[in-house]
């Protein structure tokens, strides 16, 4: 792979990366909330997610999915009702002195399976990749090589994505410390979670 395919790669990707979705949310809110490593630790279910979409697209598996309208379905049936679930969770959630700390007593490994499930459920980003990673790919070299390196560079490239996401949270912290204003975080929160998910419910796969 030539540095020129780097070079175009890494930025294109990075713009990806830092798009606004449910799972850069979420890291913010898991910073905003527990702090910064916790929230960047959390963000490893996120990147396990998203090895298995990469070793799926990398082995064309993804084609099944697009010719499958009942499991393209189901997946996405069970990824917007998970996001769904988290956004009727948050909107109700109060701003109490037991609620924070509850929150702050969650197990690291709970928070890392919201972030994996949050990336697994949406079937539209193993699509992505499929889409997006061979435009990058000599098929003249050794492909499974550069499959293994874009995808590592991706990963990288995703948990500084994560990091910033997570740095933002841990500044919203002071600007959020009023009860009043971080009940208005927890429902903005909530309000994009559930418009994601109605989004990821009502999309086709084109």
């Amino acid at each position: 792979m030539n540095i020129v395919t780097l070079l175009l790669f890494i930025p294109a990707c990075f713009a990806l990366n830092l798009a606004p979705g449910p799972n850069n949310l979420m890291a913010m809110k898991n910073a905003k909330e527990l702090g910064l490593k916790v929230a960047i630790l959390a963000g490893v279910g996120r990147l396990f997610a998203f090895s298995l979409m990469i070793a799926i697209a990398a082995f064309g598996l993804a084609k099944v999915l697009l010719a499958s309208q009942v499991l393209f379905l189901a997946i996405k049936v069970l990824g917007a009702s998970y996001l769904l679930y988290i956004a009727y969770r948050l909107w109700l959630s109060s701003d109490s002195a037991e609620q924070i700390k509850a929150s702050t007593d969650k197990h690291l490994s709970t928070l890392a399976k919201q972030e994996f499930l949050l990336a697994i459920g949406n079937p539209k980003a193993i699509l992505i990749f499929t889409a997006f990673l061979p435009q990058f790919i000599d098929t003249k070299a050794d492909v499974d090589q550069q499959f293994l390196v874009l995808g590592l560079l991706f990963l990288a490239l995703e948990w500084i994505a994560i990091s910033i996401y997570a740095c933002f949270g841990v500044y919203l912290r002071g600007l959020f410390s009023q009860p009043k204003m971080r009940l208005l975080f927890n429902k903005s929160c909530a309000s994009f979670l559930g418009i994601s998910g109605l989004a990821l419910l009502l999309n086709s796969r084109s």
